[in-house]
């Protein structure tokens, strides 16, 4: 009988969280000194609370010395294409007492953006024995699959969207039945619950969950929820909360449903950016939720004070990472306890 494997939810306790630092060979080039700024708070809240583990280039200077606790910061010199963590990072998984970190494909998002250095991340992070002697890589290069696009209950439910996980650009159009079977085969899955409807205009991952519903633990989704008639996601946005209402938990009960306000819309050169409520990473202890300068920031903090009683939810200034269309959680990839190598 094959030994059960989990895809733990995000409140598991970790031992850090992986980040790619802003270089000049990314598209953050014309705005480096105000993205590092912001890459420089998020870890600076992560250390306060665990490990950072920061792939850098070759020529990056970066400035551990700048930190409260340095000692918890990890460099790895490592190539990167952009800085998007959370879709090219490995996914870990629990089975028995091994830690196994799946290797999916990373293609730019459909192919919309130079990933081929992106996609080797993973295994050069293995190769570099990075993560501890209880963790092995998994090759799945096959699937194309990024971290934003599923969120797991750390029971065997995963949450995703149709849009992203059946898009062409990725696999093909892959059925929902096939790609059910993978993520049973791979992630541990029981059940898939697919969000039909949804959107961020100006996001470039085809509607990633983690910009719209997210576990908060396994009976609560935060979502977000447009109360503006008006507004060009108004719609889609309701049939999302409308399904949401829908879903029912492993134990057939209702979700308990917490609604996050729509942000305030930003602009650049005349475009809207996907600024989301949603897009929070959660660590030991403290909840990273991203902040836009508006009014509407403190009403989400303290929804999610109220949610995640027994961590701290520090507000971290993130107008920086929309102007390249993603935002705190994006930028980040958790991991869990027990997959750092014990001198990491």
């Amino acid at each position: 009988m094959q030994t059960k494997r989990m895809l733990p939810g995000e409140w598991a306790p970790q031992n850090g969280v992986i980040l790619a630092w802003p270089h000049s060979g990314t598209d953050w080039a014309q705005m480096l000194d105000e993205v590092r700024e912001c890459f420089v708070n998020i870890i600076e809240a992560v250390t306060t609370y665990e490990k950072a583990v920061v792939l850098v280039n070759d020529e990056n200077n970066f400035p551990i010395d700048q930190f409260t606790y340095p000692e918890k910061i990890k460099t790895v010199n490592c190539p990167t294409n952009d800085t998007w963590a959370r879709d090219f990072g490995p996914i870990f998984v629990k089975e028995a007492t091994r830690w196994i970190g799946l290797d999916y494909k990373f293609d730019g998002w459909g192919l919309k953006f130079a990933a081929n250095e992106d996609n080797l991340i993973t295994s050069r992070l293995f190769e570099k024995h990075i993560f501890g002697s209880s963790a092995t890589r998994e090759n799945h290069l096959h699937f194309v699959l990024e971290g934003g696009s599923i969120e797991s209950d750390g029971q065997g439910t995963i949450l995703t969207t149709t849009e992203c996980l059946t898009s062409a650009n990725r696999n093909g159009a892959l059925s929902k039945k096939h790609i059910e079977e993978k993520f049973k085969n791979s992630l541990g899955a029981e059940r898939v619950l697919w969000i039909d409807h949804g959107f961020l205009t100006g996001d470039d991952t085809d509607s990633h969950v983690d910009t719209l519903a997210r576990f908060c633990n396994p009976d609560t989704i935060a979502y977000v929820k447009c109360e503006d008639t008006e507004d060009e996601h108004y719609s889609a946005l309701k049939k999302m909360e409308q399904q949401l209402h829908e879903f029912r938990t492993g134990n057939g009960k209702s979700y308990n449903l917490v609604p996050l306000p729509m942000a305030d819309a930003v602009y650049e050169d005349g475009h809207r950016l996907p600024a989301t409520y949603a897009n929070f990473l959660i660590i030991n202890e403290a909840v990273l939720l991203p902040f836009y300068k508006s009014p509407k920031d403190q009403e989400a903090k303290a929804i999610l004070e109220n949610v995640f009683r027994d961590r701290k939810v520090i507000g971290i200034d993130c107008l920086a990472l929309i102007k390249q269309h993603g935002s705190l959680h994006c930028v980040t990839m958790q991991l869990p306890e027990g997959t750092l190598g014990e001198k990491s």
